[in-house]
């Protein structure tokens, strides 16, 4: 379908248009790290676009992180584009006195990983939140919010629940980083994870991850809701978990039954 077929039910702008066919060709490989976009003349040529209109589209990709060039050069494709995230490697408890699996997993696909705590108190959860922790009507789940990050560049806007029953007079209500993450200090205390399910959806982003995600617009992230269980099926953990849709994926693998 050409630019002009596809006018009469895309409503957006013919330079968001362009940045999307592009966007979504550097996300499945097709231009790849350090690969040359086409020029301003075959994409005036392909999409039947000014130089202006050009221009902007490739700024937004700029913005995005996805793209590097100045005025008059080549725009290139950046090294890491997407980076394939793989939840079930770092799920399990980490080893005595070994740091959170997500920073060494992370550290091993390249890149300096770190976490930031950003806050820890009791709150009142989302509606789907409460009702994976069984909380009745009103009720409250200790809070932790960090951020994820890798190089500095923030990665996953994280927000974990525990039902106050497990985590009272424990780490987890203490503002400072946890050893080995919470999944070993759970099972440290008796709750070992048994089972994690994750539901994943595309949103656009609310106010507080657009900021902590340093998000360049409304390009949607990836939404997690896990739930952990522990022993008799009880939920220990609920995490609610934001990335950047355009710079990152999840990966599971699945054995067939």
């Amino acid at each position: 379908m050409s630019i002009s077929e596809a006018d009469a039910s895309d409503r957006r702008s013919l330079h968001e248009r362009i940045a999307a066919d592009l966007r979504d060709e550097i996300m499945s490989g097709d231009l790849g790290p350090g690969d040359n976009l086409p020029s301003t003349s075959r994409l005036k040529a392909r999409f039947d676009a000014s130089s202006a209109t050009v221009q902007k589209a490739l700024q937004l990709l700029k913005e995005e992180r996805l793209v590097i060039g100045r005025p008059g050069t080549a725009v290139t494709v950046r090294g890491r584009r997407q980076r394939t995230m793989r939840p079930a490697s770092y799920m399990a408890p980490s080893p005595a006195g070994a740091s959170y699996r997500w920073l060494t997993e992370a550290t091993k696909h390249g890149g300096r990983a770190r976490s930031e705590l950003l806050g820890v108190s009791e709150a009142t959860p989302s509606a789907d939140v409460a009702a994976a922790l069984n909380l009745a009507a009103g009720g409250t789940a200790l809070l932790r919010r960090q951020i994820l990050l890798i190089d500095d560049e923030p990665v996953e806007l994280v927000k974990c629940y525990y039902p106050l029953n497990v985590a009272r007079d424990t780490a987890l209500m203490e503002h400072r980083r946890i050893k080995g993450g919470t999944p070993t200090l759970l099972a440290d205390l008796g709750f070992p994870p048994r089972l994690s399910v994750d539901k994943v959806s595309a949103r656009v982003p609310t106010q507080e991850q657009y900021t902590a995600l340093r998000l360049p617009g409304s390009l949607p992230v990836l939404r997690t809701l896990r739930v952990v269980y522990s022993d008799n099926e009880r939920p220990v953990e609920v995490a609610v978990m934001a990335k950047a849709g355009h710079l990152y994926e999840l990966q599971y693998e699945f054995t067939p039954e």
